[in-house]
């Protein structure tokens, strides 16, 4: 592969991991590119693979940024991600009796929803006011974590969303919270993908690794913009990234073919 492309990888997987740590949604910039940019002839389990190393890298250093600074409900963070991690692996096992696709449909309704409810709400995410008691806290995460970490690991685009806006509607988190809650369940159901795609191989360590770099840069600098600029902030780049996961999935979806 030619230095320019991996140069342009190396770009888009520094935004990417901006996007990422304040609202999800990185992989709408990442994994296209790598699709378009890796040497031709490269399987799709290698772009996969390769997209997630890059990413979990990124995750794992703006989860420590936001653990450093926000405080976080462990009786939420936990069970989440404990399980989200074996039904993110669960999920990708999935993938293999069933086509992802057929939800597509589905998940651009959702999505919409998501948008139109946090738009209309103005006051969605902008304190955070726990309002569940501890074992319905823990009830609640675990039932989270599991479905959204098997989703992640059957179909997987709008999963941060999805976990942000779970996270302010089912627990009273702000923005903030929530997206820093988001990404530990994310480091959790990356690493159980990573697993996956690195035990078959899966993985072109070439590119990756300078990409991984350049992820936790951005990943880095967008967890400290979003601790400093607060939930207002994240709210906007939010609604920013849930849109444009709709258009991309809603053009893929219902496009002429």
């Amino acid at each position: 592969m030619s230095l320019v492309s991996l140069l342009l990888l190396c770009l888009v997987s520094f935004g990417a991991g901006f996007i990422d740590a304040v609202a999800g949604g990185g992989g709408l910039l990442q994994l296209p590119a790598l699709f378009i940019l890796l040497p031709a002839g490269s399987l799709p389990a290698v772009v996969f693979g390769t997209n997630k190393f890059a990413s979990f890298a990124g995750t794992l250093v703006a989860t420590g940024r936001f653990l450093r600074s926000v405080a976080l409900d462990r009786r939420i963070v936990l069970p989440a991600a404990l399980l989200a991690l074996p039904f993110s692996f669960l999920g990708a096992r999935v993938v293999q009796l069933a086509d992802p696709a057929v939800f597509r449909p589905l998940v651009v309704v959702l999505l919409v929803a998501v948008a139109i409810y946090t738009f209309v709400k103005k006051d969605f995410g902008s304190l955070h006011a726990p309002r569940l008691g501890p074992a319905a806290k823990l009830w609640l995460a675990a039932a989270v974590g599991a479905l959204l970490g098997f989703y992640d690991g059957f179909f997987g685009p709008g999963t941060g969303s999805f976990l942000i806006f779970a996270f302010i509607g089912l627990f009273g988190c702000g923005f903030l919270q929530a997206s820093a809650t988001a990404k530990v369940v994310n480091c959790a159901t990356n690493f159980a993908a990573l697993a996956f795609f690195t035990f078959h191989g899966d993985v072109l360590y070439a590119v990756a690794a300078p990409m991984a770099a350049c992820n936790i840069a951005g990943g880095f600098t967008g967890a400290r913009l979003a601790i400093l600029k607060g939930s207002a902030f994240v709210r906007v780049l939010f609604l920013i990234v849930v849109c444009a996961v709709i258009v991309k999935f809603g053009w893929d979806t219902f496009r002429p073919h």
